[in-house]
């Protein structure tokens, strides 16, 4: 089985980097001055136990890949990515959805019969081109996997047996989407984040959980406890500083907005809840104002942190 890693920033560069070094078969598919810098030097890898150059294969697009009915394809881009990166794969293709959000698995299950959705618990970096940074060693994440809708199969069992032989936890699960949308409420906080300096954004956060939390309520669907998500986490996930890295900045959204992309994920984090209250009738106001919020400073590529929580807090008031 090779593995085709789409979208090769911080959770895709790492995940191809740990393949490749337990010796699976896996090309990667980047980008942009990151794609350039790979191609150039091998792709940096830093971790807490080791700064490593890995010579890992590198394509610009699924065509040069080669991409084929017989490769699986880890989709890791942003969720705004997601519908104009499946477009040029081959029809056959099993897809894995290693992304945030809920919204990615749809889409692809409108092109591929075989889909999979991938609960990612894992704090990497992406700032310096050619450079990924994954803060939690020995094991650098969770990566749960099944069937989406539901259900489990031998190519979850395949994908979840290739993460667990590369410093990954896995469970393959046949309810994943549960467990999805646990980790998208805690996604609800990225925007937050990205948008507003450290200190005093709980209030913030908790609005916006709370607003998930009836949303995802009234629409009728299953989330895990937030009891379950603790026990599968234990203390599996130690989180330090990289060789030559330092600490971690902070999460995706605000690592959009450092490197000045413009463009964040906020419309398949805050943007689904929104969508969720205004199909069944539950106001979401702090989740439509910081999906706005988010969205205007990655237009206007501002940096992480241009306001502050009392000014998030007066328009919320």
């Amino acid at each position: 089985m090779r593995i085709v890693v789409h979208g090769a920033g911080g959770i895709g560069g790492v995940i191809a980097a740990r393949l490749f070094q337990s010796g699976h078969d896996v090309v990667a598919i980047a980008r942009g001055t990151h794609l350039d810098a790979w191609r150039a030097h091998g792709l940096r890898l830093q971790t807490p136990d080791e700064d490593v150059v890995l010579p890992v294969p590198v394509a610009g697009d699924p065509d040069e890949a080669g991409v084929g009915d017989d490769d699986v394809v880890l989709l890791a881009m942003k969720g705004q990515d997601t519908v104009a990166a499946v477009a040029d794969l081959p029809p056959g293709t099993p897809i894995v959805c290693v992304q945030n959000g809920v919204a990615n698995e749809r889409e692809a299950l409108r092109r591929f019969e075989q889909v999979y959705a991938v609960c990612v618990m894992f704090p990497t970096t992406f700032i310096e081109p050619g450079v990924v940074q994954a803060q939690s060693a020995p094991i650098s994440g969770l990566l749960d996997i099944g069937r989406y809708p539901h259900g489990t199969d031998d190519v979850a069992e395949a994908v979840s047996a290739a993460f667990r032989a590369s410093t990954f936890e896995s469970i393959v699960r046949p309810d994943i989407m549960r467990w999805k949308y646990r980790k998208l409420l805690m996604n609800l906080g990225n925007a937050v984040q990205a948008v507003c300096r450290p200190g005093g954004t709980r209030p913030i956060v908790a609005r916006l959980q709370d607003e998930g939390v009836a949303a995802l309520a009234a629409a009728g669907i299953d989330v895990a406890s937030e009891e379950e998500d603790r026990e599968r986490r234990g203390d599996l996930l130690t989180v330090r500083p990289v060789l030559g890295g330092g600490e971690r900045g902070g999460g995706s959204s605000w690592q959009s907005l450092a490197r000045g992309t413009g463009a964040v994920e906020t419309d398949h984090l805050n943007g689904e809840i929104v969508l969720l209250g205004r199909l069944h009738g539950v106001p979401t106001p702090a989740n439509a104002l910081l999906q706005r919020l988010a969205n205007q400073a990655a237009r206007e590529r501002r940096p992480p942190g241009s306001m502050t929580a009392d000014e998030v807090l007066s328009l919320l008031a």
